[in-house]
């Protein structure tokens, strides 16, 4: 059991009614949600506290009971220092019991994490002895990845999805689901775009894989051995919804390590465009069927969801394009995503990718929503020109009959608690918790010449977003120009630190006005210009 449900239990709720409560803003469980997640990180630091040294480090990991007064204080009935704490959050009637198995692998996670494990990791490896191997990814998903120091691996392709993921992906899609229902009057989405990433995958162990399946009605099926290498159609009676299209792209690296999970996602597709069910509770069939006849091919061939680029070809270089400013307008970039994005994977044809411009552009042009995963806590949407490089919001409003922009929706399942946000709203929380937060900006400043980088890489990308998505707040690009160049000390600090950086920075802003994307006074605009001119001036020494 887990720290919140132990918590929980102790004042007669269960942590997934309140997690729901929380997240439909019923104030009395948001509360509760707070108290008991603010208790949890008391328990967890009262853990650390006690094999801290006094010069603030962890270099030993000390039980409880190892010290003689902890000795003592079992004899007469003390509370263990983690339990205590979360007594003292407000939760007396806690069961130190429950709370032992969890804490005692806490401990043992610790003890991973302080483990000095590189330097002999190197020898034993200089004395040609055998290192034991270790799996990759995410400490927090997976702790068994410490210590370091060892040879790394990432897993087995055919085991993916593993029945967690699945479970993981099957709540992530009700809320998602839920949330797009609440949006359009109860109506279902009837087709969703899909981004999946290859190394996000091997983190979650194909969680973002099975929401595909998820959505289509389709259930991964593993051997006696846990290989998934067949899948099978839910009944539309056990599925209580209609099965949801999907068009899936996959990155380059998802391409290149899971060929076997895309021709999962594409025979599963095909399952459901196949099956003889009512067009209004299968929109899988539904598209396939108008799409063969504009297509003039058959249903299976018109039911190709799942593409990616060409062989030996990665990205859809438009996060390239947005980073060096050569690009003409928003045109350039669509056409761009689809030509390198439209490879069709296809069961039928293994081990090819064919070039399907036409049906790619049918599949994105019945497109309602688009959605991307963030599931790890190391990179957010801004950190790297990934996310948006893939975005297909403002490709999909360009080929809609309507003209209409798809909503556009991210799920955070960095949290037990898996979120399921608009792309405007995620773009807001990661502007007021990194670029604009001063704890953020204050300590890439620290770093010195490469902070500065970081900060304005970081504008950059923000920018990215308004053009694949359009969905940047006006108040991103006021804020930053206020932080970062209103404020005559801090623009100070910025061009002593790092002159090209900072010049990279004020064209960021003056190329955001110029496409349209923010909405300034003349007096920012010109001030900005003649910022440029100096910075340049300085920068060549003039």
């Amino acid at each position: 059991e887990g720290i919140p449900r132990v918590i929980a239990s102790s004042v007669g709720r269960e942590i997934n009614e309140v997690y729901r409560g929380n997240n439909q803003g019923i104030l009395t469980d948001v509360e509760m949600n707070e108290k008991i997640v603010q208790a949890s990180r008391l328990a967890v630091r009262a853990l650390v506290l006690q094999s801290t040294d006094s010069s603030g480090r962890v270099k030993e990991v000390k039980n409880f009971f190892d010290e003689a007064g902890g000795f003592f204080g079992k004899m007469i009935g003390a509370k263990k220092p983690w339990t205590q704490a979360i007594i003292d959050a407000g939760f007396p009637e806690v069961s130190d019991e429950r709370l032992a198995p969890v804490f005692t692998y806490l401990e043992f996670c610790l003890k991973q994490i302080v483990a000095n494990n590189e330097l002999p990791g190197i020898m034993t490896l200089l004395n040609g002895q055998f290192l034991m191997p270790a799996p990759g990814g995410d400490p927090i998903r997976n702790p068994d990845v410490l210590p370091t120091g060892r040879n790394m691996h990432a897993l087995d392709p055919s085991s993916i999805p593993t029945q967690a993921a699945v479970e993981v992906a099957e709540d992530v899609v009700r809320k998602l689901i839920e949330k797009l229902a609440d949006e359009n009057d109860g109506k279902y989405p009837e087709s969703i775009a899909f981004t999946l990433w290859g190394t996000d995958n091997i983190k979650t162990y194909g969680e973002s894989l099975a929401q595909v399946l998820a959505l289509a009605g389709v259930r991964p099926v593993s051997d006696s051995l846990g290989r998934v290498n067949k899948v099978e159609l839910i009944p539309l009676e056990e599925l209580g919804r209609p099965r949801i299209d999907v068009v899936v792209s996959c990155s380059g690296v998802f391409r290149d390590l899971f060929i076997n999970q895309m021709n999962l996602m594409d025979r599963g597709i095909k399952l459901a465009a196949e099956a003889d069910e009512p067009l209004d509770q299968n929109f899988v069939r539904k598209h396939a069927i108008a799409q063969a006849e504009e297509l003039n091919v058959s249903i299976r061939e018109a039911a190709c969801r799942v593409f990616s680029n060409s062989a030996g070809s990665y990205s859809a270089n438009v996060g390239l394009a947005i980073e060096n400013g050569g690009w003409e307008d928003e045109a350039q970039l669509q056409e761009q995503f689809l030509t390198r994005k439209g490879f069709a994977f296809n069961a039928d044809k293994p081990g090819m990718m064919e070039q399907q411009a036409d049906l790619f552009k049918s599949a994105l042009k019945t497109v309602d929503v688009t959605f991307q995963n963030l599931d790890s806590s190391e990179i957010s949407i801004t950190d790297v020109s990934h996310y948006y490089d893939s975005d297909p919001t403002k490709v999909v409003a360009g080929l809609r009959d309507d003209k209409k922009k798809p909503m556009s929706l991210m799920a955070d399942t960095t949290t037990a608690n898996a979120q399921v946000r608009t792309l405007s709203e995620t773009v807001r929380l990661d502007a007021r918790t990194k670029l604009l937060n001063p704890k953020f900006y204050e300590g890439m400043l620290s770093t010195g010449y490469e902070g500065v980088r970081e900060i304005q890489k970081r504008l950059r990308n923000t920018l990215g977003w308004s053009a694949t998505a359009g969905e940047v707040d006006n108040f991103v690009f006021e804020d930053a120009n206020e932080v970062f160049i209103d404020d005559a000390e801090m623009q100070q600090r910025l061009l002593d630190t790092n002159p090209n950086a900072f010049r990279d920075m004020v064209t960021t802003f003056l190329e955001a006005n110029g496409r349209g994307y923010w909405e300034t006074s003349e007096e920012n605009i010109e001030r900005l210009q003649e910022l440029y001119a100096e910075v340049e001036d300085r920068i060549e020494g003039v």
